[in-house]
C-alpha cells in the first residue's frame, strides 16, 4: 500500500523531532563545554532491528557510525526495560575513545524491543596517557579507557561498579560523571517521546511508516545514482604523516556508479600505520554516507534506507579500515576529513558542477590538561577543535572561519574558556588571504592564540600542513596550515602530530588551512 504523503512527513517529522529533542536535552545537562559550548554530541532513533529511522542534526562522523553501535550493543547484550548500555570500543561500531555511545531499548510493553534510542558525546578526557585522550600514541591503550558493550543503566538504575570503573580511569571523574548523566537523560527522553507517539497513533501505523520512511529515502538515493553518468570515477589524497615519521600515507577510491546503485572501493589505501590516525571501518562508512547524503535534497530523511544501493568496500589492515590493536584517536576527526576529500574529488571527475573544492580537510584538535592553581590545584583537562576555510563551490565562495564535513561543531566562546581553564585566548581572528583564489574563492582559515596560564600538557592531532586543501576546475589550491609556540622571543615550529609540556607563558599559534578555489580566476 502506498504511504500519504501528508502522513509520510508527519511521521519524518517526528522521528527527527525525537532526536533534536535528545540533543537539547543532553546539550543542557552536560557539564563540560565541548558538549555544552561545542556542541560534540549526536542522538538518533533506531527501530526494532536498529536501523536508523530519524538522526539530529548533529555531527555526521557520529550518526553515519552509531548503527554499528547499536548492533554491537545489541549483539552482546540482552536489554531490557529499563537498561541502557555503554561502549566505546572503536572496533565494535565505535569511532575513537573519547566518543562515548549509549544504547536504551524501547519496549512497549513488548518481548521484542520496537525502538533503539542512542547518544554519543565526545568527552573531554577518557584517560590515556596524555590530557585530553587524543595526543601521540602508537596503540589504543595509550589513548584512554576501551570501553566494550556494558550496561550502564539496568532496570533504572545506575550500575555503581561500572560507573566507578570508569570515573577512577579519568582525569576529570566529576565532568565525566555529569557529561554521563546528560546522556542517560538524553536516551530516557527519546524512551519517553516513542512511547506517546505510538500511545497516539498506535503500533500498527507506526510500524507501517517506519517501513514507509527506509524506502523512501532508497528511493530517492536510486533516484540519485540514476543521474550520475555511470562508469568508475577515481580519487587520491594522503594524509600528511602519522605524527611517527611515517608519510605521506595515500587514500585512494575507485567510485563504481551502475545505474541505481555504487560501489566504493578503497583498494590500494596504505597499510595502518604505527601512530593515530587509522580510521576503523565505521569512519569509512560514515564518510560515504555523509558524502552521498550531499547529493540529496535536505528534506530526504537520515534513514538506514540512504545506504542500501550503496556498498563499501575497505581492505582490513589498511588505514581506512585498521584492525587492533592500531591507534585510532586522529582517524575519527583527520582521516575521515581526508576521506570525504578523496570521495568528493573522485565525483568531481561525475559531476563536476555539483562538487565543491576541498574544504580545509583537518580539525585541528587540540588538547590540554594539568593543574589549575585557582581551584587549588584541581586536574583540568580540554578539548577543541578549530575551524577553517571551506572549498569554494561552482558560482559561490567558500566560507570562512567554519566548521566542515564530518564535523559540525561550534567553538567555545572565549568568555567560557577563560573561566572554566586556566588559559587567556591572546587572538582569534580569520587568516585573511589564505583561501585559494579562483572564478569562486575558497573561505579564509582561523588564527587562534592560547597563552597557558600554568605548565601544561599540549597535544595537537592536526593535518594539511604540507600540502593545502585542492582547488577544482582551474582553482588554486588554499593555503596549508601552521602550528607554532611561542615562549618569550622564541617562536617554535610545531609538527602536524605532537605532544609537548609548555610553560607558563607559553602561546599555542594556529593558522588553519584556508578552503580551495574553484575555476580559473577572471573566467566567467
Amino acid at each position: 500500500m502506498k504511504p500519504d504523503p501528508i502522513r509520510l512527513e508527519i511521521f519524518k517529522n517526528l522521528f527527527h523531532s525525537v532526536a533534536e529533542e535528545m540533543g537539547a536535552v543532553l546539550r543542557r545537562s552536560a557539564f563540560s563545554p565541548n558538549i555544552k559550548e561545542r556542541r560534540d554530541y549526536s542522538c538518533a532513533v533506531f527501530n526494532g532491528a536498529g536501523e536508523a529511522l530519524a538522526m539530529g542534526d548533529h555531527m555526521p562522523v557520529h550518526l553515519g557510525s552509531m548503527p554499528m553501535s547499536v548492533a554491537a550493543a545489541v549483539a552482546e547484550l540482552d536489554l531490557l526495560p529499563g537498561d541502557i548500555a555503554l561502549l566505546n570500543d572503536p572496533f565494535c561500531g565505535g569511532t575513537h575513545l573519547p566518543d562515548l555511545t549509549m544504547v536504551m531499548p524501547v519496549h512497549l510493553g513488548r518481548c521484542a524491543p520496537g525502538f533503539y534510542v542512542a547518544s554519543r558525546a565526545h568527552h573531554a578526557d577518557v584517560g590515556g596517557s596524555q590530557p585530553g585522550s587524543m595526543g601521540l600514541s602508537r596503540d589504543i591503550c595509550q589513548e584512554g579507557i576501551r570501553i566494550p558493550p556494558v550496561k550502564i543503566f539496568m532496570n533504572g538504575r545506575i550500575v555503581p561498579g561500572i560507573l566507578a570503573m570508569i570515573l577512577r580511569n579519568v582525569r576529570t571523574p566529576r565532568e565525566r560523571e555529569g557529561d554521563l548523566a546528560a546522556q542517560i537523560a538524553a536516551c530516557r527522553t527519546g524512551a519517553r517521546r516513542l512511547d506517546e507517539i505510538v500511545a497516539k497513533y498506535g503500533r500498527g501505523e507506526v510500524g507501517r511508516y517506519e517501513a514507509h520512511l527506509l524506502e523512501y529515502s532508497e528511493r530517492m538515493m536510486r533516484s540519485a545514482l540514476r543521474r550520475i553518468p555511470s562508469g568508475v570515477y577515481r580519487g587520491e589524497d594522503a594524509m600528511d604523516d602519522d605524527g611517527w615519521g611515517n608519510g605521506p600515507l595515500p587514500i585512494r577510491v575507485a567510485i563504481r556508479i551502475g545505474g541505481e546503485r555504487a560501489e566504493i572501493d578503497f583498494e590500494g589505501t596504505a597499510p595502518q600505520c604505527a601512530g593515530s590516525v587509522n580510521a576503523v571501518y565505521a569512519i569509512a562508512y560514515s564518510a560515504a554516507l555523509y558524502v552521498f547524503r550531499c547529493l540529496l535534497p535536505e528534506e530526504v530523511p537520515m534513514t538506514a534506507g540512504l545506504m542500501r544501493p550503496i556498498r563499501v568496500l575497505a581492505p582490513l589492515g589498511t588505514l581506512v579500515n585498521a584492525l587492533p590493536p592500531a591507534a585510532v584517536a586522529g582517524g575519527n576527526v583527520e582521516t575521515a576529513q581526508r576521506i570525504v576529500d578523496v570521495l568528493l574529488k573522485a565525483l568531481a571527475r561525475a559531476v563536476p558542477q555539483r562538487v565543491p573544492a576541498a574544504s580545509q580537510g583537518t580539525m585541528n584538535n587540540v588538547t590540554f590538561g594539568g593543574r589549575d592553581p585557582r581551584r587549588a590545584g584541581a586536574l583540568f583537562a580540554y578539548y577543541e577543535t578549530i575551524a577553517g576555510g571551506m572549498g569554494a563551490r561552482p558560482g559561490l565562495e567558500g566560507l570562512s572561519g567554519i566548521h566542515t564535513h564530518m564535523t559540525n561543531s561550534l567553538n567555545t566562546p572565549v568568555e567560557v574558556l577563560e573561566h572554566e581553564i586556566p588559559v587567556r585566548v591572546r587572538r582569534y581572528s580569520l587568516r585573511r588571504g589564505s583561501g585559494g583564489a579562483g572564478r569562486s574563492r575558497g573561505g579564509d582559515g582561523i588564527v587562534r592564540e592560547i597563552e597557558f596560564l600554568t605548565p601544561t600538557q599540549l597535544g595537537i592531532l592536526s593535518d594539511r600542513r604540507k600540502r593545502g586543501p585542492y582547488g577544482l576546475a582551474g582553482g588554486e589550491d588554499g593555503a596549508v596550515g601552521v602550528n607554532e609556540l611561542l615562549v618569550g622571543d622564541e617562536v617554535r615550529s610545531l609538527p602536524s602530530k605532537c605532544a609537548l609540556d609548555v610553560p607558563a607563558g607559553g602561546v599555542l599559534r594556529v593558522l588553519t588551512p584556508g578552503g580551495g578555489g574553484w575555476g580559473k580566476s577572471g573566467e566567467t
